[in-house]
This record gives C-alpha cells, sequence and structure tokens, in this order.
C-alpha cells in the first residue's frame, strides 16, 4: 500500500520480516526519542507471544525515514477487530518528524483499516489526527526522576509511604533479579494471582517469555521472597534512561510483608545501578487504587491523551474493566479458582492487546 505525500515522500505497510527495515524504524525510534512500544521488536514479541500480527506503516522521503506508525492487528471474537498503536502498551501512536507526515500515517491507517476490515484504530499517545475522537481524563502517567544515591531514593519517598518501605526492609525478605526459566515461573505465579484478585484474566505466559527474549539487554524481573517462596514480583524494561515496572504485582501474603513497596524501592535502586536517570511509574486509570498508590509515593499524575477512530457504521471496542458492562464479570472472575482462572485466563487477555 502506498500512498503519496508528496512527489519524493511516501508511505507504505511494513512487514516485520523485512530486517533491513526494521533496523531502519529502530535507528529512526531511538533519534526521536520514541517509546519502547513504538520499537519493531515490541511489536514482533507481541506476535510471538499472543498471534496478533505486527506491522506498521512507515514514511520516507530520499530514502530516509520520517515517520512511523507501529500496529498490532487484533481479531478476536469476543472483542471485535481493531488496530492498536501499540499492542498491550500504554504508548504509541504516530511519531513523526512533521505535522503533514503524521497526518498521512494517521490517513493510510484509516485506508488499511477499511480495506482489511478492521472496526476501528485506536492510538495511545502521539498526535491527535484531524477528525479523530481522543480523551485525556481516562489514564495519567507518572515519572519522576531517580535520587542520587540509596538513602536519597528512601528520602524522596514520602513519610507515610517511606515507613512502609522500612516495615518491607525489616520483615526478612529477600530480593532476587534475573530473567532465566525459574525467574519468569516465579513471575508468573505471584502476577497471575494477583490479576485473578483483581477480576481480570492473566496475560499467557509466553507473552513475557518472549519480551525477554526480545529485549534481551533491557529487561529483567526482580522478585521478592518470603520463606522461599515468590510473594512479589515485576518485569521491567530499561529505555531511553528510564525503567518501566510493567507487568508487576502481589500475592495477599505480600500486603502484610510489605512486599510490594520494597520491591518498588528496591527496583529504583537497581535501575540507577544500570545507569537509568527516571522511574517510569507507568500508567494508572484516574482515580483507581494504584492511581492513588502512586501519588503516595511521590508521584504527579499526568494525562495521557489517547485517540480512536471508528470505520463508518462500526463500533469501538469496549475492554475498559471499569466499565458497568465489565462489573459482574470482574466480580465472578475474582471468585474462580486460581488454577481455572490460569487455564482460561490466558484465552481471553491474549485479545486484550
Amino acid at each position: 500500500m502506498n500512498a503519496p505525500v508528496n512527489m519524493t515522500q511516501r508511505v507504505s505497510l511494513v512487514s516485520l520480516d523485512d530486517t533491513a527495515m526494521c533496523d531502519r524504524i529502530e535507528a529512526f525510534v531511538h533519534e526521536q526519542s520514541g517509546s519502547v512500544f513504538h520499537r519493531p521488536a515490541w511489536l514482533k514479541a507481541v506476535e510471538a507471544g499472543t498471534g496478533h500480527r505486527g506491522c506498521g506503516l512507515v514514511a520516507e522521503q530520499l530514502g530516509v525515514v520520517t515517520g512511523w506508525l507501529p500496529l498490532t492487528e487484533v481479531r478476536s471474537p469476543l472483542f471485535g477487530s481493531t488496530l492498536v498503536s501499540s499492542g498491550f502498551g500504554v504508548g504509541g501512536g504516530v511519531l513523526a518528524d512533521c505535522k503533514t507526515v503524521a497526518g498521512e500515517l494517521a490517513r493510510s491507517a484509516e485506508e488499511h483499516a477499511e480495506r482489511y476490515g478492521f472496526a476501528s484504530i485506536e492510538l495511545r499517545g502521539g498526535p491527535v489526527p484531524a477528525n479523530w475522537q481522543s480523551w485525556e481524563d481516562k489514564h495519567c502517567g507518572f515519572e519522576r526522576a531517580l535520587a542520587a544515591d540509596d538513602d536519597a531514593e528512601l528520602l524522596a519517598i514520602p513519610r507515610k509511604a517511606r515507613a512502609e518501605v522500612r516495615k518491607g526492609l525489616k520483615n526478612g525478605l529477600m530480593v532476587r533479579i534475573g530473567r532465566n526459566a525459574e525467574d519468569l515461573s516465579a513471575h508468573y505465579v505471584v502476577y497471575a494471582e494477583s490479576v485473578r484478585n483483581l477480576g481480570t484474566p492473566v496475560f499467557p505466559k509466553r507473552l513475557f517469555a518472549e519480551m525477554l527474549s526480545a529485549f534481551p539487554d533491557s529487561s529483567d524481573i526482580l522478585t521478592v521472597f518470603k520463606d522461599d517462596a515468590p510473594i512479589a514480583s515485576v518485569l521491567s524494561f530499561y529505555h531511553n534512561g528510564a525503567v518501566l515496572p510493567f507487568w508487576g504485582g502481589g500475592s495477599f501474603a505480600a500486603r502484610a510483608a510489605r512486599a510490594n513497596e520494597l520491591m518498588y524501592y528496591e527496583l529504583m535502586l537497581h535501575a540507577r545501578r544500570q545507569g537509568m536517570e527516571r522511574f517510569d511509574f507507568g500508567r494508572s486509570k484516574t482515580e483507581s487504587g494504584p492511581y492513588k498508590f502512586k501519588k503516595n509515593w511521590g508521584f504527579e499524575p499526568k494525562p495521557l491523551t489517547y485517540s480512536e477512530w471508528t470505520a463508518p457504521g462500526e463500533s469501538a471496542r469496549d475492554i475498559d474493566p471499569t466499565s458497568e458492562a465489565y462489573s459482574r464479570k470482574i466480580a465472578l472472575w475474582q471468585k474462580l479458582p486460581l488454577v481455572l482462572a490460569n487455564t482460561i485466563g490466558p484465552f481471553i487477555a491474549r485479545d486484550l492487546a
């Protein structure tokens, strides 16, 4: 698919099998300070881990990349068909060196959606295309600079949250950081219980394995143990000077042990030792429990702008777990035996890209 921008510029559909082009796009993402969710490596890991095809639209002028829109093609019998930028990410959207190129990439995405039967397009960040619906009241991001040393990091946490961290430090918990099969298994046990308790299905374990494989030098797992049993764990990414604790959670036992508090504090220390300068606490639903937890840690919420296009006569998909349509389902899911939730959950969650 080619859509001319001018005599020397074009927009084309990219296959992730085109290694040379993916390398050029990776370089462009780096030059533009794009997110980890813009990287072709992210799209490839999502495809390998869930089966949802990754692709994208690239703009070029005289052989130079001038814009990029990463896309995950989600086709779900439960939630419909949509293009997401980027699948399973909290960021993405159009990355371009000017508004003109950004507009052409958005128009080309609309053409791609209509041609291949996608009902909608979701952009998680980036400029809002003309005539698209947008909002910034549903999610907030949280980020701050890391402190200069361990003591300063502890003091940077507000008093009440700092007291919880100190309790965790006194509980004789063990912290392990790694990225092998044992680390992944420990993480999945904790994460699966955590999301079941929240009433949502767990993502496939293979998605996490593929992410670790796709980012061998910029991802790891930090797990907190009590009496040799994992009770809190987080899979993090390191990108553009920031650590992103992305998939994390704790068991019921983590609450009394203050393991979640210890986990994030230890990750801050570890990230600084890896050369990171910022702690990106990710997104949370506005005024939700995690939103308030992050504010209590001294992070200032910053509204995130998302946008959406729907094809004529179609409706946008609804995968918002806080909507009324899902409240009863969440309550039922929380009551499922963990073994059952972990068995059927990945088949559902793989479509919640």
